[in-house]
């Protein structure tokens, strides 16, 4: 395995890290056809481990935060606290009632001890806000996330999809004030959707912030040829949103990128997280996992160096793309208060 520093901060995290989001209880979640319970999880976080990945990633709002629940429950039977490092997220409503969502402080101090409750651990290593609050100022937002951090309950703070103007502003409000800037940028990037490339890549890359992608296979589209199904893409509705199985330009984008992999004798997949590495703000893709060959394919990707041709030739099909993923229209959660 491989490590890197997130961002300029000494935080030592391995270059793939594992997303959580396929993990937890089928009756909570929204995305609840391709999930996997506790037992069926199991395998996944112990491979993960022994190929040396020490970096979790999940939110309060995935499966109803049972993610969480079982994410923190395998790590602490599996793994050394102080060698792992753990992120979760915060913004999603957990009910449909006032202050249960969103970046308010009253709503950050909630949901950063319902995540440490669910994960049954004392603290999180990274604290991220889920998306851009446009009820809420943003001053009130970084100094809650500032006193989280003096509080104990997190080491580090990030952030995910967001218009590089406002991160450019979060960042700035930080610093201004002396408060806890942000160390990470988790936003949506693969060899289908490149738009961050135009001002948050760079501006992440100047003021020293990791970039760590979410969707790097595009939802598995980048991981097999066009028309091959799995259960998950003939049932995820925000993947359908967000990548159009239609689009030309991503048509030849995925038929390159097979005939490429057949060339090179590689997986499709691998050579997929390989191009991120080409990226100088990228740190670390956070992967999905529901077969033991996915985190085969992503460790592979590590020792694959991509030429300039040959990224050449993945990239030129792109064409330019509305921004996507920056809101988060999903429902609110059910059932997910460990209180009740």
């Amino acid at each position: 395995m491989q490590f890197t520093r997130l961002g300029t901060s000494g935080l030592s995290v391995s270059r793939l890290c594992l997303g959580c989001m396929t993990y937890g209880d089928k009756s909570k979640g929204w995305h609840g056809d391709w999930l996997l319970d506790e037992e069926e999880s199991r395998p996944f976080f112990r491979q993960a481990l022994e190929v040396g990945i020490n970096f979790f990633d999940t939110a309060n709002g995935y499966a109803g935060g049972s993610s969480e629940e079982i994410t923190g429950k395998l790590l602490r039977e599996m793994a050394h606290r102080d060698e792992i490092v753990v992120a979760t997220k915060a913004f999603i409503p957990w009910r449909n009632a006032p202050n249960t969502g969103g970046l308010s402080r009253k709503s950050l101090m909630q949901a950063v001890d319902d995540s440490l409750a669910r994960l049954g651990m004392d603290y999180v290593d990274l604290f991220q806000i889920h998306r851009w609050d446009e009820d809420t100022p943003i001053e009130e937002t970084m100094e809650a996330l500032h006193d989280i951090v003096k509080a104990g309950k997190a080491r580090y703070i990030g952030a995910s999809s967001m218009y590089a103007w406002q991160f450019a502003k979060a960042q700035e409000t930080a610093r201004s004030q002396g408060w806890t800037p942000f160390i990470s940028m988790q936003n949506q990037l693969n060899l289908l959707y490149r738009e961050e490339e135009r001002e948050m890549l760079p501006l992440c890359e100047d003021e020293g912030v990791g970039v760590i992608p979410w969707s790097p296979l595009a939802r598995g589209r980048l991981a097999r040829p066009r028309g091959e199904e799995t259960v998950r893409s003939q049932t995820d509705g925000v993947g359908k949103s967000l990548y159009k199985d239609d689009d030309e330009a991503d048509a030849a984008i995925v038929d390159a990128l097979a005939d490429l992999a057949k060339a090179r004798g590689e997986e499709m997949a691998s050579l997929a997280l390989a191009w991120h590495f080409t990226k100088p703000s990228v740190a670390a893709p956070i992967i999905g996992a529901s077969k033991p060959h996915h985190i085969n394919a992503a460790v592979a990707a590590l020792d694959i160096e991509l030429s300039e041709d040959e990224v050449a030739t993945l990239e030129a099909p792109y064409r330019p793309k509305a921004p996507t993923g920056l809101g988060m229209p999903l429902p609110a959660m059910d059932q997910v208060s460990v209180r009740e």
